[in-house]
């Protein structure tokens, strides 16, 4: 094995590793919203740059995704410090709730009690 394919070998396990590691990131944010902008956005991200091969330019790339994924740590620690009620499409019940077989059914508190 030559020189250059090692460090193509190399290079594309380095991309493959900083994916996985912003997707498994993006996880770790507290609000659904956040959590399911910073997958997408890292998928369209990867996929937008897949067609670059040059090696200088893989390069570049992987240090901007470094930084990006240092910064998502940044935020989803922070994004911990405040947790909130998970939403409905996340499994979450909020407010008073009846209803058999986990069925939601939300009662509005009506006048004063």
């Amino acid at each position: 094995m030559s020189l250059a394919q090692a460090s193509k070998g190399d290079m594309s396990y380095k991309v493959r590793s900083l994916y996985r590691s912003l997707l498994r990131q993006s996880s770790q944010f507290a609000a659904y919203n956040f959590r399911e902008y910073a997958k997408r956005r890292t998928r369209d991200s990867f996929r937008e740059h897949k067609s670059v091969t040059e090696e200088n330019s893989v390069r570049d790339l992987l240090q901007k995704g470094q930084k990006e994924l240092q910064m998502l740590k940044r935020q989803t620690v922070i994004s911990q410090f405040y947790q909130i009620d998970r939403l409905v499409v996340e499994g979450g019940k909020t407010g008073k709730q009846t209803g058999n077989e986990g069925d939601i059914v939300r009662q509005k508190d009506q006048g004063w009690d």
